[in-house]
């Protein structure tokens, strides 16, 4: 505040000789204020550009991500993070906004409450650079490897990385909860970094509780090799699609990340079925061609929209259940009004209040 009355005082005096010009400089200062108390506070209000941080443990790389918080003031004595991974368009600067809006509507603040929009980048992309991984394409979104810049480096592991720097008691020593968040081809990715992860019992241990929110994927990773059939669930009758249960629609010829945890289906569904996963979808997102709907066979045989695929996959979860008798509780839910808008999805108070119960 001496800041603010220093000038004031400075602004009077001038007021005098040209009140015209002290009432335009008032009115800027008034708009520039709550930006420079948000710098002083240490959240990222700066200039919507993302931040750089250094991530993974034998050879360290950079990753893009933006942050309500500037992540080189630490420690940081947040309670609760909030990693947030964008769509197809690799557009993690939208996602950042939307995840704003979020917390505001759930009454969080950077006080208390880390946003991480991580951005999975490709050479062409603005702000990407040989430090990083690089994927090609679509590629980032099924788990593979970067092929460009740090090469060799799985979105899995980048997810993985990220989630131990925001473990890591000495930048975030109050940390209770991750919440990872993924919204269409993000949620590709998060479903099945769900599936395939093995951070998830080491952070409860460590007391670290981690949710998964599963927000309109175009597929998910079945465990075995039954799809939906009617009201029930058998093996395809057609051979028409014979590569349909093989990664990334099964677990079939699956990736090293997962081949080396040497797990079969019924071991990997008892994993997930004790994660805490919630999954949501648009109401109205029933559109069979929509042009970023994943339309391959193995993805069809799931269901003809995103509506469809999320409710036979919560059925296929308690047909395992029954089947190896091993409990399940993953809540599924739909947002009324919505189509395949995460900005509708996530600016509803449905959605607030199923994210973050508690509040």
């Amino acid at each position: 505040m001496k800041v603010r009355s220093k000038l004031a005082r400075r602004l009077e005096n001038f007021a005098c000789f040209a009140p015209g010009i002290a009432a335009l400089v008032f009115a800027i200062l008034a708009l520039m204020l709550p930006m420079l108390h948000a710098r002083a506070a240490g959240t990222d209000a700066i200039d919507g550009a993302p931040q750089v941080i250094r991530i993974g443990a034998g050879q360290p790389y950079s990753f893009a991500v933006y942050a309500n918080y500037n992540l080189q003031q630490l420690p940081s004595h947040v309670v609760r993070a909030v990693v947030f991974v964008h769509g197809v368009k690799r557009n993690a600067d939208d996602y950042f906004q939307i995840g704003l809006h979020l917390l505001k509507t759930a009454q969080f603040s950077a006080a208390d409450t880390l946003l991480v929009a991580p951005n999975f980048m490709v050479q062409a992309d603005r702000g990407s650079s040989s430090a990083m991984p690089l994927w090609s394409g679509r590629t980032w979104m099924q788990g593979e490897a970067s092929e460009r810049g740090v090469d060799g480096v799985t979105s899995f592991q980048a997810l993985d990385d990220i989630v131990h720097y925001l473990a890591d008691r000495q930048r975030f020593p109050d940390l209770k909860e991750i919440v990872m968040i993924g919204h269409s081809a993000g949620a590709q990715l998060m479903q099945r970094y769900a599936v395939v992860n093995e951070l998830d019992g080491p952070l409860q241990q460590a007391g670290i509780a981690v949710r998964y929110v599963i927000s309109s994927p175009s597929s998910y990773l079945y465990f075995e090799a039954s799809r939906p059939d009617g009201d029930g669930f058998s093996l395809p009758k057609s051979i028409i699609c014979p590569g349909y249960d093989n990664y990334r629609y099964g677990i079939g010829n699956a990736p090293d990340y997962l081949k080396r945890q040497n797990l079969d289906g019924e071991q990997l569904f008892r994993r997930y079925a004790g994660r805490n996963i919630t999954y949501m979808v648009g109401a109205r997102d029933d559109n069979p061609n929509h042009r970023y709907l994943d339309k391959a066979c193995g993805a069809a045989m799931q269901g003809a929209t995103r509506v469809e695929r999320q409710l036979n996959f919560v059925r296929y979860e308690r047909f395992l259940s029954d089947q190896w008798q091993i409990p399940v509780k993953h809540p599924e839910f739909q947002v009324k009004g919505a189509a395949h808008e995460a900005d509708k999805l996530f600016r509803s108070e449905d959605t607030v209040r199923r994210i973050f119960p508690q509040q």
